[in-house]
């Protein structure tokens, strides 16, 4: 057991007046499991970063432990399994990892398979079990789950609850829960920590806030009071200057045994004025103690949905697939067809939420994306359409081979947020602006939702580059929530956004019961908004 010790850490990006760390200072056991919290753009990843040395910054960091960071380019996914493992522990044991991966229910043969073959999942589990086999490493693990199933989502929770000495960043609840036993939280102002898990941490945060809130109320009254008394207290002293200078004085010159009227006033309103001025300063230092204790607590605002354009009848389906399936040719023999799923039936009505369910790689996105194809189709004869930008819409369905029937309302108008945000580039307005004119997304509105979601107002005025994954992402989740449309299709719209942003966004869902397809693993998130589950297989 060892400490990481952190003293008055300083830290800005250069050329930015924004401070990500002022004077933090805290300290965290090597054995903990922590999970690591906090809004997009706080600085979780960049705290990563600065453990491994790979920025300057002013303060302190102290540890006697090597630092591993998850996740990382494999330089060469050509080789086979095994050897991307020596590559990155060479003093590794072949039956230990054998024994890691059967923990991971993983089977001996996939070492001899090339990297490349492997899944999303399976890769994170391999690059897991090889990390935390080294010894006298301290693991930092970036967002393991984007982009995994739920039940792998599960296995590898259960996995690291068996491990010790690491950092979790992860927006997944549930995940959170299985995993950790000490939260590390970016808050406004400050950084804690907190022994349990996520649940017991937001329980009490909870309750804090509404201490702070409390609180709040009372010494924002306090402040009013403070303000009050100084605004009367200037508005005496100014009436007594006044007689000393007015008509009243002026024509009213008497001498009173050795005093003069007119020197008499002066010096009240002299002192008066001192007076005032010492009671305004003790005043504006209590003002500026009881300010300084109004404490910064996470809000997670409402948020609104504008769907609808009532031209879908109320009783008809809007979306219907019929033994539907996709396969592609393979490249060898055309002839011969891979299918990626097969014989897939439903319907979606006007008021319903479907969760496409299954394994990753099982085809859930290939329906979402096989979907907009059909609306573009539709869509053609329009001046703009999802195909005048194919870049936010994912990569065609080009050689797919589709079976069974697939049908779309005539009068259906499409609102869809993909998985990948990368494509997002220049300045946030001159993107408002376009989807404005082309999408008739009002930019105000548009604005507010993103500052609902906790984009900072600076943000605005950077490129779309510069912003973090999940920031990209809220982008387009504020994009569709602004689109009046019949039907929303979300693949996994979770994906690097922030525990705070996940309740809100499942609060507009659940208030305004959009009809909507998706894709997504977050088990708590699903939970809450209970949609109609459709297996893929």
């Amino acid at each position: 057991m060892s400490l990481i010790q952190v003293s008055d850490l300083t830290f800005s990006y250069d050329g930015s007046y924004d401070l990500i760390f002022d004077e933090a200072s805290f300290q965290i056991d090597t054995d903990w499991k922590l999970g690591f919290v906090g809004r997009n753009g706080r600085g979780k990843t960049t705290f990563l970063k600065l453990l491994m040395g790979q920025m300057e910054y002013r303060g302190k960091i102290k540890a006697d432990v090597e630092f591993d960071y998850f996740p990382f380019s494999v330089p060469n996914i050509e080789e086979d399994t095994i050897a991307v493992a020596y590559g990155i522990y060479p003093e590794l044991e072949y039956w230990q990892l054998v024994r890691e991966l059967s923990r991971l229910e993983m089977e001996e043969e996939t070492l001899s398979r090339p990297f490349y073959t492997l899944s999303g999942g399976e890769r994170t589990k391999v690059l897991l079990a090889v990390l935390f086999l080294k010894e006298h490493n301290f693991l930092l693990i970036d967002e393991p789950t984007n982009h995994l199933d739920t039940e792998t989502r599960q296995l590898v929770g259960d996995y690291l609850a068996k491990k010790k000495g690491f950092i979790l960043v992860s927006h997944d609840r549930a995940f959170l829960d299985r995993s950790v036993d000490h939260i590390l939280a970016i808050n406004k102002t400050k950084i804690t920590v907190t022994k349990g898990d996520f649940s017991t941490w937001y329980e009490n945060k909870q309750r804090q806030d509404q201490f702070e809130l409390d609180e709040n109320q009372r010494l924002r009254a306090d402040i009013r009071r403070l303000k009050k008394a100084a605004r009367q207290a200037k508005a005496w002293a100014d009436e007594v200057e006044s007689t000393k200078i007015g008509k009243k004085a002026a024509l009213k010159f008497e001498t009173t045994g050795c005093i003069d009227t007119r020197a008499y006033v002066g010096e009240k309103s002299r002192r008066m004025q001192q007076r005032r001025k010492n009671l305004e300063k003790r005043q504006q230092r209590a003002i500026d103690e009881k300010s300084g204790l109004l404490k910064d607590i996470e809000v997670a605002e409402d948020l609104k949905l504008f769907p609808g354009l009532n031209q879908i009848k109320k009783d008809s389906p809007l979306v219907r697939l019929r033994d539907f399936g996709i396969a592609y040719p393979g490249k060898q023999n055309p002839q011969k067809l891979f299918p990626v799923f097969k014989n897939t039936t439903f319907e979606i009505m006007p008021g319903e939420q479907i969760l496409l369910k299954g394994r990753n790689g099982c085809g859930k996105s290939s329906i979402l994306k096989k979907l907009m194809e059909e609306y573009a189709l539709k869509k053609a004869s329009s001046s703009v359409g999802p195909e005048d930008r194919p870049e936010e819409y994912g990569e065609t369905m080009k050689g797919a081979i589709v079976t069974g029937e697939l049908w779309l309302d005539s009068h259906l108008k499409i609102s869809y947020v993909p998985q990948d945000a990368s494509f997002l580039s220049g300045s946030l307005k001159e993107y408002a602006r376009r989807i404005e004119e082309e999408d008739g997304v009002e930019m105000n509105l548009f604005m507010t939702l993103l500052r609902k979601l906790d984009m900072p107002r600076q943000q605005f005025e950077k490129r779309m580059e510069e912003f973090s994954e999940g920031q990209k992402k809220k982008v387009l989740l504020a994009q569709s929530l602004c689109q009046q449309a019949d039907l929303y299709l979300w693949d996994e719209p979770l994906n690097y956004i922030d525990i705070y942003s996940r309740m809100q966004i499942e609060q507009v869902i659940q208030t305004a019961r959009p009809t909507m397809i998706l894709v997504e693993h977050d088990e708590r998130f699903t939970q809450t908004i209970a949609p109609k589950e459709i297996k893929v297989v």
